[in-house]
């Protein structure tokens, strides 16, 4: 297969851990340059001094919900490379349980994060995009937007707000040579659910556990322009179609997943604590 990246300069946020190292790395071997941009600088120094060794890379730790530093991000990515070409929006906030366990702060943040980011960056990447004569934007979506999830309401909005925006960035930028897509997993096995996983809606559970790089390779895929839309795993996409078309079923299916992600999450549990 053609390299289409080889030599072209790709941004990644939250791009210290998980999904996030996992598209760096994966890019790295690519031949492409990066930009990765994360909050904790040190974090960034490790996984940045990592893939050195592969390509050229820079890193940036920013909070990506100032709106000077996301223009700034661009034109440092810009001067530096000499170009712009993909931007992968992964950088996200979860905080979990029912709305009214919550406080309002942390709910406006996850819309922030989750969205606003995102959309923000994109406008901001598109005159790059244009420039470069083609490129890419991939945002970091979930299953959770594309059907309801009790405990997890606010940020189940935000993607399916990021979801929507995708398809309809999409449409507006057909046949530019600028591809938008987004990925929409379910469980990650990364430290973002696995850590608080006593916290995770036990129905989260009911649906297999995708790999970070399995994520990644998805990612990869939407910025070659093969799909706007990659589900993983494709039968949990499958799950959450008709779910969303048919709420009585999703209501009646909701015991049976509830209580199958209960066993699944013990299971995970039980093995995270083992020497």
């Amino acid at each position: 297969m053609n390299n289409k990246f080889n030599g072209k300069t790709v941004i990644i946020t939250g791009a210290s851990a998980g999904v996030g190292a996992a598209t760096a790395r994966t890019f790295a071997h690519l031949g492409a340059n990066l930009v990765l941009v994360a909050r904790g600088q040190a974090a960034l120094d490790v996984i940045t001094d990592e893939l050195a060794k592969l390509t050229s890379v820079i890193n940036i730790a920013m909070d990506i919900n100032d709106p000077k530093a996301n223009a700034k991000l661009l034109v440092t990515a810009a001067k530096t490379f000499g170009s712009v070409d993909v931007l992968v929006n992964n950088a996200g906030f979860h905080q979990r349980g029912d709305v009214e366990k919550n406080q309002a702060e942390d709910l406006a943040k996850m819309v922030d994060v989750n969205l606003r980011a995102p959309i923000q960056l994109s406008t901001l990447m598109l005159p790059y995009l244009r420039k470069a004569g083609g490129g890419a934007i991939v945002n970091v979506g979930s299953l959770a937007g594309r059907t309801p999830l009790q405990g997890a309401a606010t940020y189940a909005a935000t993607k399916a707000g990021l979801r929507a925006f995708t398809y309809s960035l999409a449409d507006e930028l057909k046949g530019t040579g600028i591809y938008i897509g987004v990925v929409s997993p379910g469980p990650i096995d990364t430290g973002f659910i696995m850590s608080e996983i006593d916290q995770v809606e036990d129905i989260v559970f009911s649906q297999p556990m995708s790999s970070a790089q399995q994520v990644a390779d998805a990612i990869v895929s939407c910025a070659r322009g093969e799909a706007v839309e990659i589900s993983l795993p494709r039968s949990s996409g499958w799950l959450t179609t008709v779910s969303y078309l048919f709420p009585a079923l999703r209501r009646a299916l909701r015991p049976k997943l509830y209580r199958k992600g209960r066993k699944a999450k013990e299971q995970y549990k039980q093995r995270n604590t083992k020497p």
